[in-house]
C-alpha cells in the first residue's frame, strides 16, 4: 500500500449545550460517513475539529462537545480525532478554571502539539492561535512560545526519524526529514479571505477585525518548516489559495515548479451553518496520482482535495467545486515524497501482529519485483547494496511474524542466506571488509543518500565485473526459485518488468 491519509476537516459548530444543534450534527455525521466509504482502506483517517466547537465554555456546551466528538468516534470512520481551540472555545478569560478551562476539558494544545503518523509520513502541527489581546475582538496570534513550541517539535520529530523507533525499540526505517508531509492547523485565517470580504459585523467589514496578525511571520515559520498545507476555520466561509515564494535551494528554470517553495491555505466553514452561512466540510486525500509510476519509476503524490457545502435551506451536503470531475480540486504536492518500497513494507509489517502466507507472499511481491533483481545494463553496485541490505532487514521482520503464525518453512531461511549472499558481493565489489558490513547490519542505515555518501561508488582495483555480474544473476535465479515456494513466479535475474520500481 502506498502511503496515503486523509483528512476530514469540520470547523465552528458553536454548541452551545441546548441540543439545538443535534439534528445538524446528525446530517453532518451521515454525509460525512457517505463520503468515507471510498477511503476504508487507508491507514490513517483524521477527523480534525479546526476550532469554536463551542459558543461559549460553559459546562453544558463543553459536555455536549464532549458527547458529539465521542459520537464522531463511535462510527469507527477514523483512526485519530484532533481538535485545536477557537476564540470562542476561550472567549471568557475570566472563567478559565476547572471544568471551564477549554483546554484542559477538551485536551486542546495550549500552544502547538505536534502528531506524527508513522505509516502516512505525515506531521499533523496543531497551533493555538488564541492570543491577541481582549480589544482586538476575533482575531488570532501566534505568540512567540509557540512558534518556539512548533520548531522544538519539528527539531525533535527529525532526530526520531533520522533513527526511527520501531515497536521492537531498535532503530528502524528511517527517512529523510524533507520526506515528510507536514499540515499545519490553526484557528484564525493567516491570509485575507476573498469569498468573506462583504461580511460584517456591528455594519463595518469584519476582515480586518477577525484574520491573524503577523500573518508575514506566520507564513514565514511555514515554509520554513516545509509545511505543504493549511487548515483553518473562523470566518465560516470556504476559500482556498495557493502561497508561493521562490526556493532559495533550487537550480531549475523559473518556469519550473521546482523553482516555488509552495504551501494551500484551505478554510472551512461552519459545519454546522452557524450565523446563517452555508455549512461545509472538508476532505483532504493525500496519496499517489493513477499512473503510480507515471515519473521514471517514482510513484508521484498530490493533495485531491473536496469541499462540501450545504446551502442555507437545504439539507443535503454536495461537492462545492461541481465544475471539476466528481468535484475534486487535485493540487501537485510539489516534492518526491516516494518511499523506498521495503521501507514501506517494514512499516506495515511493524503494524501486523502475525502474518499468514497469502500476506508473506504479498510483500515478498513488493520487496523482489525491483530493478535491483534484475537484468540490469548499466550496475550501479552501491544502490544494489542499499536495495539488499534494506530487503534484509525488512525480510527478516517478515520472517519473524510468520514464523509465530504458522509452522516455519525452509523457504523464508533459504530467501534470507540468498539475500545475505548478494549483500556479501556487493560489498565485495566495492571493496567494503567483513567490519565495516558489520557495521552497516548493525545500524540498519537504509538512507539511501546517507550510504552513498559514506562508501565508495567505484568497482575496487582488480574486480572482474563480468564475472560478478554472471554471479549476481545466478543468485537472483537460485532467489527466484524460493520466491516460487510462495505462489511468486518473477522471473528474477531476468529481463526488468515494465516500471519496476527501484
Amino acid at each position: 500500500m502506498d502511503r496515503s491519509f486523509v483528512i476530514v476537516q469540520i470547523s465552528d459548530l458553536h454548541l452551545d449545550g441546548s441540543g439545538r444543534l443535534l439534528a445538524t450534527i446528525e446530517t453532518l455525521n451521515a454525509a460525512i460517513r457517505e463520503r468515507m466509504a471510498d477511503f476504508a482502506d487507508v491507514p490513517d483517517r483524521i477527523l480534525l475539529i479546526t476550532g469554536d466547537i463551542v459558543d461559549d465554555p460553559t459546562p453544558p456546551a463543553l459536555d455536549e462537545a464532549l458527547a458529539v466528538i465521542a459520537s464522531f468516534r463511535q462510527t469507527g470512520l477514523f483512526t485519530d480525532i484532533q481538535a485545536i481551540a477557537g476564540n470562542h472555545d476561550v472567549k471568557r478569560p475570566s472563567r478559565r478554571a476547572g471544568r471551564h478551562d477549554v483546554y484542559d476539558y477538551l485536551h486542546l494544545p495550549r500552544t502547538s502539539k505536534s502528531v506524527y503518523y508513522r505509516q502516512a509520513g505525515l506531521d499533523l502541527v496543531l497551533l493555538d492561535s488564541n492570543r491577541a489581546s481582549l480589544t482586538t475582538l476575533a482575531s488570532g496570534n501566534v505568540d512567540q512560545s509557540a512558534y518556539n513550541a512548533m520548531v522544538s517539535d519539528a527539531a525533535r520529530l527529525s532526530a526520531e526519524l533520522a533513527g526511527s523507533l520501531g515497536s521492537g525499540g531498535r532503530a528502524d526505517y528511517a527517512e529523510p526529514v524533507e520526506n515528510l508531509v507536514r499540515v499545519l492547523a490553526l484557528h484564525h485565517h493567516p491570509l485575507p479571505q476573498a469569498t468573506g470580504e462583504g461580511k460584517r459585523f456591528l455594519g463595518v467589514p469584519d476582515e480586518p477585525l477577525m484574520y491573524l496578525a503577523a500573518p508575514a511571520t506566520f507564513l514565514e515559520a511555514a515554509t520554513s518548516l516545509n509545511v505543504d498545507l493549511v487548515l483553518h476555520g473562523h470566518r465560516h466561509v470556504e476559500g482556498l489559495t495557493r502561497y508561493s515564494i521562490p526556493n532559495p535551494r533550487t537550480t531549475s528554470n523559473e518556469s519550473d515548479e521546482a523553482f516555488w517553495r509552495t504551501i494551500y491555505v484551505l478554510s472551512c466553514p461552519s459545519s454546522t451553518g452557524q450565523a446563517g452561512d452555508d455549512a461545509g466540510f472538508n476532505v483532504i486525500h493525500f496519496g499517489p496520482m493513477s499512473d503510480p509510476m507515471s515519473h521514471g519509476g517514482r510513484t508521484e503524490y498530490h493533495f485531491a482535495i473536496t469541499r462540501y457545502s450545504r446551502p442555507r435551506k437545504d439539507g443535503v451536503f454536495r461537492p462545492l467545486d461541481s465544475n471539476l470531475p466528481h468535484g475534486v480540486v487535485r493540487l501537485p504536492a510539489g516534492r518526491d515524497f516516494s518511499r523506498d518500497p521495503a521501507v514501506q513494507s517494514g512499516i506495515e509489517i511493524d503494524a501486523c501482529t502475525t502474518l499468514k502466507r497469502n500476506q508473506v507472499a504479498a510483500f515478498a511481491r513488493r520487496l523482489l519485483l525491483r530493478r535491483a533483481f534484475y537484468a540490469d545494463d548499466e550496475v550501479d553496485w552501491a544502490n544494489l547494496l542499499h536495495v539488499y541490505l534494506l530487503t534484509s532487514h525488512v525480510w527478516a521482520d517478515l520472517e519473524s511474524k510468520f514464523s509465530r503464525s504458522a509452522r516455519k518453512h525452509d523457504v523464508e531461511a533459504a530467501v534470507t542466506s540468498l539475500l545475505r549472499r548478494l549483500i556479501e558481493q556487493s560489498a565485495n565489489v566495492l571493496g567494503i571488509d567483513d567490519v565495516q558490513l558489520d557495521e552497516l547490519r548493525a545500524r540498519r542505515l537504509v538512507n539511501r543518500d546517507d550510504l552513498r555518501r559514506e562508501l565508495p561508488r567505484v568497482v575496487r582495483p582488480g574486480i572482474d565485473v563480468e564475472i560478478e555480474t554472471r554471479q549476481r544473476l545466478q543468485l537472483l535465479r537460485d532467489l527466484n526459485e524460493q520466491a516460487k515456494a510462495l505462489g511468486l513466479d518473477a522471473g528474477l535475474g531476468g529481463e526488468v518488468p515494465p516500471q519496476a520500481p527501484q
